[in-house]
């Protein structure tokens, strides 16, 4: 029988977004998808809207202008999903930490799975970092799709069941 499973992990969708960078990183990411890298081997497109991707690129460091739409962005993409930052100001601010207008790294305002340090980083480094967001984004997909069981077997009391205390409260395994 076909296995889709097995093939969804060769094909994530990526949205690309800026937050405020001085596009040194924007030209590797264009770099890492040209034909010299060819990131779309891998079946990895570079898709621009959010609610139909997988992985979330982001470049430079949030701006007062930017942090509202990068949440945005965030909110709109579907779980699982997986945030990759690229070059060392979306890590850390980089070269404009603590300017007037930055608010240093992304990770204060959404979760961050992979970081990519580097100014510039170069394309290798974002494909490395692309497949290990590939692990994440698999990891996380198998942890939505494990099935939650909410109860456990009752108890036989002198031959009578007991379906009373059978129902699993949050956070209690079978065995408690």
């Amino acid at each position: 029988m076909f296995d889709l499973k097995k093939y969804r992990k060769k094909s994530p969708w990526i949205l690309h977004y800026n937050a405020g960078s001085c596009n040194g990183c924007d030209i590797e990411i264009l770099a890492a998808l040209s034909p010299k890298y060819d990131l779309e081997r891998f079946g990895v497109i570079n898709t621009g809207n959010p609610k139909q991707s997988d992985i979330f690129l982001v470049t430079g460091p949030v701006t007062y202008r930017s942090r509202e739409r990068l949440v945005e962005l965030y909110t709109q993409m579907p779980s699982p999903k997986v945030v990759v930052a690229v070059g060392s100001c979306t890590c850390t601010g980089g070269v404009f930490r603590e300017m007037y207008n930055v608010e240093d790294g992304i990770d204060r305002y959404i979760p961050v799975d992979v970081y990519i340090p580097g100014c510039a980083v170069t394309p290798e480094l974002i494909i490395d970092g692309v497949v290990q967001a590939l692990d994440i984004l698999e990891n996380k997909t198998k942890e939505l799709e494990d099935a939650k069981k909410l109860y456990k077997k009752p108890t036989e009391k002198e031959g009578v069941l007991n379906l009373r205390d059978s129902a699993l409260k949050v956070g209690e395994d079978e065995e408690d």
